[in-house]
């Protein structure tokens, strides 16, 4: 309702101070014990969670460097070379010695101090001929060669441990039974023994 001086009325139908609504003490006392208890109870596990992240990263690293081998060699139509270097923890992908003379996208990683790559010995690399796709390696050094037909060249190995040894924590990296490429083993090493 309009008041004569052009002001509205406005009614109080409660004159008591408005309620707000809000934690009171004893509750937020409460639910900070509360949640230092639940932090308290999951740390630990979140500590190995993360600290189980470097290994699984470094595996999928490597098999995504697969992939992208394996995707050049068949666009590209010459074999490409993922070389590990055991000895001094790296790896990389470069196009076959003899195709180019320099490839402008060859890749180079380190692997992380606390892990290391291992390749069983029964997958020894034996330097051979051109026709058997085995490039000329340095000592120390093992390959996967992927050929521009999309399958695994013969020498390649069949299986790649990724070891992380504090942890005593082992990725396997296997070969698919077709050799067409590689996978993440889920059946956690069972055959695989030290």
């Amino acid at each position: 309702m309009t008041l004569p001086t052009g002001k509205l009325q406005l009614r109080h139908r409660n004159r008591e101070k408005p309620y707000h609504a809000g934690f009171t003490l004893i509750e937020l006392i409460l639910v900070m014990a509360l949640l230092v208890v639940v932090l308290g109870y999951a740390a630990p596990s979140l500590s190995r969670f993360f600290r189980g992240r470097v290994i699984d990263h470094e595996a999928r690293r490597f098999l995504a460097l697969t992939r992208y081998g394996q995707s050049r060699a068949a666009s590209e139509g010459i074999p490409m070379i993922l070389w590990i270097d055991t000895a001094q923890k790296v790896y990389g992908l470069r196009a076959q010695t003899g195709y180019v003379e320099e490839d402008p996208l060859a890749l180079q990683y380190t692997v992380d101090p606390t892990l290391e790559i291992e390749l069983p010995q029964s997958q020894a690399i034996i330097q051979t001929n051109f026709w058997t796709m085995a490039p000329p390696i340095r000592t120390g050094q093992r390959v996967i060669c992927f050929l521009p037909d999309g399958y695994l060249s013969e020498t390649s190995p069949d299986r790649i441990l990724i070891r992380q040894t504090k942890e005593n924590q082992t990725v396997c990296i296997a070969a698919s039974q077709n050799r067409i490429g590689y996978e993440i083993q889920t059946n956690q090493l069972q055959q695989v023994a030290r």
